[in-house]
């Protein structure tokens, strides 16, 4: 068994990561197939991720998980609200009954420094650069801020978002006495939405995620 991390943010949610290191018969015990997933570490990382869902709630149904044209997994019945994320050999889930969520999970590296001028406006750019003066972290941040964003995405499900424009950091980022990051957004699709996003960083691999009662 290979739990990396668990984390029950309330009684109705709970968020995990697991280390990928079983083979694909480990989860095929337990997990459906989705059809079309044909690569085989995307097909392993496809597994463990749902793996971990009734890992988190045991009731999970997986067999109920449809998904959305905007490739968003759900449940019609909406039993529970989840997000899903790979990065390298991890696979992340965040699962609640009450609340929608995102989840995203990312490896630290400089390419997301290549590419940040794609998701980041003016304003972080210049948070960054300020932080750069007082700390060793900037490329963990940058992470952070993806991986903030991509977990917005996927709370939000229905596509079509810029991630420079629709989704910006309102505030300063806080530490938590656990290390937990805590970062204010306000999503900006329509009405302007605050939100909270809180984030850990394990080693070279960043989490982030959302949840809301909206």
């Amino acid at each position: 068994m290979a739990l990396f991390y668990t984390h029950n943010i309330n009684v109705h949610t709970k968020l995990g990561i697991w280390r990928i290191e079983e083979p694909e018969a480990f989860y095929l015990e337990k997990v459906p197939l989705k059809k079309g997933v044909s690569h085989p570490y995307k097909r392993l990382q496809h597994l463990a991720g749902r793996f971990l869902l009734p890992t988190l709630f045991e009731d999970f149904p997986l067999e109920e998980i449809l998904v959305a044209d905007t490739r968003k997994p759900f449940l019609e019945r909406e039993q529970y609200h989840f997000s899903i994320s790979h990065g390298g050999n991890f696979a992340a889930a965040i699962v609640s009954s009450t609340s929608r969520v995102g989840v995203d999970i990312e490896l630290v590296s400089p390419r997301i420094v290549a590419i940040s001028h794609k998701f980041l406006h003016h304003n972080e750019k210049v948070f960054l650069n300020d932080w750069l003066h007082l700390t060793k972290m900037h490329l963990e941040l940058t992470t952070v801020l993806w991986s903030a964003k991509e977990a917005i995405y996927k709370w939000y499900g229905h596509g079509e978002l810029d991630f420079r424009q629709h989704m910006q950091l309102s505030g300063p980022i806080t530490f938590k006495a656990d290390e937990t990051i805590v970062l204010p957004f306000v999503f900006k699709k329509q009405e302007p939405i605050p939100l909270t996003v809180e984030a850990r960083i394990f080693d070279q691999v960043a989490l982030a995620w959302v949840i809301t009662g909206g």
